[in-house]
């Protein structure tokens, strides 16, 4: 498969009166043409910035990329000018932001959201854009989308503000589309229809798909690659089988046992992991995630793990994996 995003060692930080915030402390990953990535992980630990970072969306002050590199399809993005992104951004790449409601223009119809970005990027006519705004529609499974086109965002429901959302997303048939929680606010039906028309059109027209979400069962039937992320840096990578039956990090271990199970017995609580994120304006020295962790060594507190392969493709940054650390046993099932 060929490459098409390649992120090294980005670092992107927010400048406040409080102190430099460490939102995303040197992550790397890649992603192929025609694959779909997850990339997980709690509230807070700097997915959204990662995805906001590749579209060159962060505005100083008070965020700001400053170092890395972003390789997109040849391009290296955080060397292009501003109109030179304007260009990709809805073109090439696109985002699906995680709120329709607030990311929808509440004064312009359907139709006049959509027909924006066609003519601005495919420069076309306005009846031609107006028609292919019906087939997108369409395509995105909204039902008489010759209505929906002439209505506000408030007269339709979350499930197809949501579409409506996908469907400016695909407008200009991008190489790289960018979900941020696709599926929150969303009742687990209308998730699942969300999460099987993305599966859909990425089969169709062969879209990279990234999705940022923070539940790993929502990663589970659309994404081949899983990135694990943890405040602000990468602690675990792998294919959606290795994550899933062969965890390494404690972090996803824990993560996957919060996930409700239909074996469980009535009534059974959750598992849950303990203590708080580490404050980003004063990170540990060593692994950001030893004070929750069972399984801690002193290293552990002093200094940040590397990369230890466990299997081919499948990296988790973790003191336990070195060859001198105890072995221990794990299992999914409580």
């Amino acid at each position: 498969m060929e490459k098409l995003l390649e992120v090294k060692d980005l670092k992107t930080q927010f400048f406040t009166y409080a102190g430099v915030v460490k939102a995303v402390d040197g992550i790397s990953f890649d992603i192929m043409k025609g694959e779909a990535v997850g990339l997980v992980g709690e509230s807070g630990c700097g997915k959204t910035v990662t995805g906001l970072s590749i579209m060159r969306l962060i505005s100083y002050p008070p965020g700001k990329i400053v170092s890395g590199s972003i390789q997109f399809d040849g391009k290296d993005l955080l060397s292009l000018s501003e109109k030179e992104m304007r260009e990709i951004r809805g073109g090439e790449i696109s985002m699906i932001f995680q709120d329709p409601m607030t990311s929808l223009n509440p004064v312009l119809t359907i139709g006049e959201q959509i027909i924006e970005v066609l003519t601005l990027h495919k420069k076309i006519s306005r009846e031609d854009a107006k028609n292919k705004a019906i087939d997108l529609l369409n395509l995105v499974q909204i039902k008489s989308p010759e209505e929906v086109i002439s209505q506000y965002p408030h007269q339709l429901s979350g499930g197809m503000r949501q579409r409506v959302m996908i469907a400016i997303a695909l407008a200009c048939e991008p190489k790289l589309i960018i979900a941020d929680e696709p599926t929150t606010s969303l009742d687990v039906t209308i998730q699942a229809q969300i999460l099987n028309l993305l599966k859909d059109l990425k089969s169709r027209i062969n879209t990279s798909i990234l999705l940022i979400t923070h539940n790993l069962a929502v990663v589970a039937g659309l994404c081949t690659k899983v990135i694990v992320m943890y405040s602000g840096i990468i602690v675990e990578v792998g294919s959606d089988q290795q994550i899933y039956y062969n965890p390494g990090h404690p972090y996803t271990f824990g993560l996957l046992r919060s996930v409700p199970r239909i074996d469980e017995e009535e009534k059974e609580r959750l598992a849950t992991i303990p203590g708080l994120p580490p404050d980003l304006l004063s990170p540990p020295e060593g692994c950001p995630f030893c004070f929750r962790c069972d399984y801690s060594m002193r290293i552990c507190f002093k200094e940040k793990p590397p990369f230890f392969d466990m299997e081919d493709n499948h990296k988790v940054s973790c003191w336990l994996f070195d060859k001198r650390a105890p072995k221990i046993e794990r299992k999914i099932s409580k």
